[in-house]
């Protein structure tokens, strides 16, 4: 029987009974649950092999996004992020699109870009030339690099060359396309680069500086699209607002820096939580926003001739199922487990959904009662916290500062004062 993303109240359950839930849809074994349970569940031995000068272990709030429903398959989205709002507001998103049908994604084949930087050429054009014709002989040289790669049906599959002006003088840069499967494909890529430079300074003539990935993966997209129903966000006036929103974010780079940011709210987070390179597809997609000379955004929205809301996002999704945290971290692991996902361009496909649901719930607050109603109750409580007050204080503190609009650590220890001395 298939399971649902839809889950009643989840929001008013302990973190334990939370976890329960989460155990039965992903089919965790007891020790998965308890492993993820624990404050820290990051030995610090296994630090110590994944980065330098380890002296100790940064938790972050893990939490789960509901109510997902992509090409007709529920998923629940492990998500680590320390802002309030962030999980709430994509499992809201995600609720209003499920009454349109849920999302529906799509992707390109996982090709990441590897640049190969040759300098000091007599005749750049010549040099161009030249590593077009030698095209079989690199792509060979690349592929020894990755036997397996190659057995999986990745590996270097094309290879192009760009002439470029500099304040250095004009540089052919030499692209080297490697389908990286359910990798990210850094280490392959970069490898493979190394391995033509040698070849490509035989071949031109010229010098080697760089040769490494990019991360603007232009190759590597991921596409969601949805539709809201008009009466799920309130109304027509809601659907005009939120398209009104999506126009000035794709006319204004000012407006589409926030507006995107909202999406990768939700995508960093569930990038975080299963151990990818959060960085890379951060740059990424900054980059892929900026492709066409102004930074724009790379989610739109608008109504469609029926009143409701059509909502759409594209951009660079650098992420794998194999290598690096995703493997050696044991809470990145779990988080894989409870995604489910069989590629990593599924992985993809499941992110841009995720950053389309964010972006959703943020233009809604926006256009209609303001983006500090929800999200100030809950930094209301992170105040409550960071001011002392027990547990067992936070709930009545968070509601009368609310209530006073005195959202602050001064006015919560004030309250707290007066609890105490009444009790």
């Amino acid at each position: 029987m298939a399971k649902s993303s839809v889950i009643s109240g989840f929001y008013k359950l302990s973190p334990k009974e939370r976890l329960a839930i989460v155990k039965d849809f992903a089919g965790l074994t007891d020790d998965e649950a308890c492993l993820i349970a624990q404050t820290c569940a990051l030995p610090i031995d296994v630090t110590d092999h994944m980065v330098e000068n380890v002296i100790g272990v940064f938790p972050e709030p893990l939490g789960i996004g509901t109510n997902f429903l992509i090409n007709d398959i529920d998923y629940l989205i492990p998500m680590a992020t320390e802002e309030p709002s962030v999980i709430a507001a994509a499992s809201y998103a995600a609720k209003m699109i499920r009454d349109g049908g849920g999302f529906h994604t799509s992707s390109t084949t996982p090709v990441m870009i590897g640049q190969i930087q040759v300098v000091k050429l007599k005749n750049v054009q010549e040099a161009k030339n030249k590593i077009l014709t030698a095209k079989a002989d690199l792509l060979k040289r690349a592929n020894d690099q990755d036997p397996i790669l190659n057995q999986y049906g990745g590996g270097a599959k094309d290879l192009d060359a760009r002439i470029i002006d500099t304040t250095m003088g004009a540089m052919l840069i030499v692209e080297l396309y490697v389908d990286c499967r359910d990798a990210m494909g850094a280490n392959a890529v970069n490898t493979m680069a190394e391995a033509c430079a040698p070849l490509v300074e035989q071949i031109t003539g010229g010098q080697v500086y760089l040769r490494i990935l990019t991360n603007l993966a232009t190759k590597r997209l991921a596409r969601a699209t949805c539709i809201v129903p008009k009466e799920t966000l309130g109304g027509e006036a809601v659907v005009e607002g939120i398209a009104y929103a999506s126009a000035f974010a794709e006319a204004d780079p000012y407006r589409a820096a926030t507006h995107n940011k909202g999406a990768l709210n939700g995508i960093i987070a569930t990038v975080l939580a299963t151990g990818n390179d959060h960085r890379a597809v951060e740059a990424g997609a900054h980059a892929y926003a900026a492709l066409n000379g102004q930074y724009t955004s790379f989610s739109k929205w608008t109504k469609n001739a029926n009143g409701d809301l059509v909502g759409s996002i594209e951009l660079p999704m650098a992420v794998g199922l194999i290598g690096g945290a995703v493997r050696t971290h044991p809470i990145a692991k779990i988080c894989m487990k409870i995604l489910n996902v069989k590629s990593a361009t599924e992985f993809g496909e499941v992110l841009a959904a995720v950053g389309l649901a964010q972006n959703l719930a943020a233009l809604r607050a926006l256009s209609s009662e303001g983006i500090q109603r929800g999200h100030m109750s809950l930094h209301a409580r992170n105040v409550a916290i960071a001011a002392g007050v027990p547990i067992e204080f936070v709930e009545t503190i968070v509601e009368r500062m609310i209530k006073e609009k005195t959202i602050n650590v001064n006015s919560a220890k004030e309250i707290l004062c007066k609890l105490t001395q009444k009790i």
